[in-house]
């Protein structure tokens, strides 16, 4: 979910193809969630293998990927780690919100509304342990860089981008921003025609720059972070009253967290401080990229013969990707 801030920020539509070259710190949770939730059958149900083991998520992670690869994108896939304390309500609170939307799913199929049954299904979307592991696994046998954080995913993607490991974080969520990603990507696995209601509309990646928000919006990197605070974080619930546009008005007023709990009714338990600590000093790991070339044995290892993928399609993927490129691409695409 993240900080609701869209309605302050005007992002900037791209095309994939201007990303060529660029290296993109991807937050992985976020993105095998949309293909989670994205990739279905009619009726709501998951891509899944003769066994029953769901696939979605390595479709859209080695379709969209190769996508990538194709164009010159180089991703970098960032894992969450341990999640802070301060999380663990609203990690409840998704569970018990999958959970209901899982039983109105049931209901709605029940009664043959498959419209809704979808709906209710792409929300009740769970990433398991054994979804992660195997996703690492092909991320790797693709030849692209896997790097587990020691907390948050887009604190350590932000880190890698100020650090000029990456060029930008990518994302749905606003998060990387407060955390300082100089850039965030959006749209990156859904862009292209999709279906909104009953017409089609184009989806592109957008670019958010970090500077060009903070003069816009008249405010610098702290006054970003207690204006997510303000709003509602995966950390703390907003205060009660205060959205993106109130909010705004008030961290002008305010440098310090100490600040914003004199301006505002600051009820919670939790101090501002420790909120505002957790976007200003994360914990991340200083961490070594390597790109390599695609293991296609080791791909189709996974893909075909653990979950049933077709080998004609993945081979034709793997051909564009690794038999079509020239040496001297190859060579540069390690670099």
């Amino acid at each position: 979910m993240g900080v609701q801030i869209s309605r302050l920020i005007e992002p900037v539509e791209i095309k994939l193809e201007d990303l060529l070259g660029r290296r993109i710190a991807i937050d992985s949770f976020n993105i095998l969630f949309q293909f989670l939730s994205s990739i279905r059958q009619y009726d709501g149900t998951p891509l899944m293998d003769s066994h029953g083991r769901i696939t979605s998520h390595l479709s859209g992670l080695f379709y969209r990927t190769s996508k990538f690869m194709e164009i010159g994108i180089k991703p970098i896939f960032v894992f969450d780690g341990e999640a802070p304390l301060l999380k663990q309500e609203t990690q409840k609170e998704r569970r018990e919100q999958r959970q209901k939307a899982k039983e109105q799913m049931e209901i709605a199929r029940q009664e043959g509304k498959w419209e809704e049954a979808r709906k209710y299904a792409q929300q009740s979307a769970s990433l398991t342990d054994e979804m992660i592991k195997e996703s690492k696994d092909l991320i790797k046998a693709m030849g692209l860089p896997v790097v587990q954080a020691p907390s948050e995913g887009e604190a350590e993607a932000a880190y890698l981008v100020k650090k000029g490991e990456a060029w930008a974080t990518g994302s749905q969520d606003w998060d990387s921003l407060l955390f300082g990603s100089e850039r965030l990507i959006q749209n990156l696995s859904i862009s292209g025609r999709k279906k909104r209601g009953n017409t089609y509309v184009q989806i592109n990646p957008q670019l958010i720059e970090l500077k060009k928000i903070l003069d816009q919006l008249k405010i610098n990197n702290d006054q970003l972070i207690l204006l997510g605070i303000l709003i509602g974080t995966d950390f703390n619930p907003g205060i009660k009253g205060i959205g993106p546009i109130k909010g705004l008005t008030i961290v002008k007023k305010c440098k310090t967290p100490e600040d914003l709990e004199k301006t505002v009714d600051w009820s919670f338990s939790t101090p501002a401080r420790k909120i505002f600590e957790i976007f200003k000093n994360p914990a991340v790991a200083d961490v070594k990229i390597d790109f390599n070339l695609p293991d296609s044995e080791k791909i189709k290892k996974i893909l075909v013969d653990e979950h049933d993928f077709s080998e004609e399609r993945v081979q034709k993927v793997l051909n564009k990707i690794i038999g079509l490129k020239r040496e001297s691409s190859l060579d540069k695409w390690v670099k």
